[in-house]
């Protein structure tokens, strides 16, 4: 499935470009109207596409970024937890290495005393 988008976007910046190269080469100016309908910003057409190119992909990149926090925020945790749990086992274990060396030690008669 992420073939098929991957492609898609590709293709999309193919066509973008096409667009854009054939709109610098042949310049027209577009009029865009501002909000409230008070005047209108005239643009090159090569301009325009670029701007609206940019604005899709800034608007594309905040759909993108709270996934992506997520995501960080998730590994961060779980990293985080992982090293806890590595500290603890290693405390533990340093403790079971301590105690098992402070044990008393048996020892044997010595041969001649029986």
């Amino acid at each position: 499935m992420r073939l098929v988008s991957f492609v898609q976007v590709i293709l999309l910046f193919g066509l973008a470009a096409y667009v854009l190269l054939v709109s610098l080469e042949n310049p027209a100016l577009v009029r865009l109207p501002l909000p409230g309908g008070q005047g209108e910003l005239t643009l090159g057409l090569g301009a325009a596409v670029g701007s609206f190119l940019l604005l899709g992909g800034l608007y594309t990149a905040f759909l993108l970024l709270p996934v992506w926090w997520r995501e960080r925020r998730r590994r961060l945790q779980e990293r985080r937890r992982r090293q806890d749990l590595e500290g603890r086992l290693a405390a533990t274990l340093q403790a079971r290495l301590g105690t098992a060396g402070s044990a008393p030690v048996t020892t044997r008669a010595t041969e001649g005393s029986l």
